[in-house]
């Protein structure tokens, strides 16, 4: 596969609209100076931010703390409708969901809650597509409509997170995590996903309040944007999709590694951990027959016990195939084995608990059948 091809893809989505501003576009500046325009004075900005983002409000017909009369302007200016259920599908007990979404502009949208006995996560979506072209994933079989505006990521977590308020997935709870792991590559769609990371991690009434340690954004490894990331001052996890340790193979696999080694990609991640002080997650999806060598173990594991070390984790990632694909998940007895070496190289190595298979829960699956 020639990579080179999609390379422009890193950066620009098609050009389609976002949808309009919406009051999870705002900081603190732009909703005083939005409810003054809707003649309404200062304080009720700060109002509107403790509906939104404290008490989980995103219809104003249920804010009655604001005048009856000015509901209707307020919902038009400031709440317009930017995500609409299509289907939630659920499975593992009730306690992962995965709910497919259309956009004001028909796009479709995909997010995941699921319910641990110590955490509930919600994996989102920075993007709608992805244009990095991976070959075993289905999002990026589908390619990219569009990035996502700041809003319709952070309205995925306020809808997570008032579901899981409700007991929808089984007693009431909180909402405690968040992974950028869903369509899309969160680092093509920079200063957005930024934006939602401080409004999902801000306590209320500027955000959800969600611990900056309790966020993940994945990255397939546009090392100029890690770096970039390093520098914001937040203290977010870091996971790069690596799937492979040799660029002669994830040429294939990840193409932009066309763009950005292996090498590159890991010193962009060595860069971040030393200026965060958080360990990177590697993600490691093992495929039967292609990146599962006991080989290719140890390459792991000796890359990145000279460039991390301690501050790599390895998350092995048991794939889920997506229908038709020509890609498999490694047997048991092969994930064992490649666990093992990789923690002989003194690297920290764990198989990540697989939620939703039965439902389609890989990334891009609902949106490809509603196609």
């Amino acid at each position: 596969m020639d990579g080179m091809t999609s390379l422009p893809l890193v950066f620009d989505a098609p050009k389609r609209g976002l949808p309009p501003t919406h009051f999870a576009d705002l900081d603190e500046a732009g909703r005083i100076a939005a409810v003054a325009e809707l003649g309404l004075p200062k304080f009720r900005a700060n109002q509107l931010a403790k509906q939104y983002y404290g008490r989980l409000t995103g219809d104003v017909t249920e804010m009655t703390d604001l005048p009856a009369d000015k509901r209707d302007a307020v919902g038009e200016a400031l709440f317009p409708t930017l995500m609409t259920p299509v289907r939630h599908v659920a499975c593992d007990d009730e306690s992962t969901r995965k709910t497919l979404w259309r956009l004001h502009d028909g796009t479709l949208l995909e997010s995941v809650l699921m319910r641990y006995s110590d955490r509930t996560t919600l994996c989102i979506s920075s993007q709608a597509g992805c244009g990095m072209a991976c070959p075993f994933c289905a999002t990026g079989q589908g390619g990219l409509d569009r990035n996502l505006s700041t809003a319709e990521i952070v309205d995925q977590v306020r809808a997570a997170a008032r579901a899981t308020r409700d007991g929808d997935l089984g007693d009431p709870g909180r909402l405690s995590n968040i992974v950028f792991m869903g369509m899309g590559e969160p680092l093509a769609n920079y200063k957005r996903v930024v934006d939602a990371v401080r409004k999902i991690t801000s306590p209320s009434p500027e955000g959800f309040g969600i611990s900056q340690r309790h966020v993940t954004v994945s990255t397939v490894g546009l090392a100029p944007a890690i770096r970039r990331l390093a520098d914001e001052g937040l203290s977010v996890t870091l996971a790069v999709s690596l799937h492979t340790p040799d660029d002669e193979l994830r040429d294939t696999l990840v193409p932009v590694n066309t763009r950005w080694s292996v090498a590159e990609v890991l010193s962009a991640a060595r860069y971040y951990a030393d200026k965060t002080g958080r360990r990177v997650s590697i993600e490691y999806a093992l495929i039967r027959d292609v990146n599962d060598q006991p080989w290719r173990a140890d390459m792991l594991g000796e890359k990145l016990r000279r460039t991390l070390g301690s501050l790599a984790h390895v998350n092995l990632i048991p794939l889920n195939p997506t229908p038709g694909s020509e890609w498999d998940a490694s047997p048991r007895h092969v994930q064992d084995e490649f666990v093992r070496r990789v923690r002989e190289q003194g690297i920290s190595c764990t198989v990540r608990d697989t939620r939703g298979q039965e439902i389609a829960a890989a990334c891009g699956q609902l949106a490809a059948d509603e196609r």
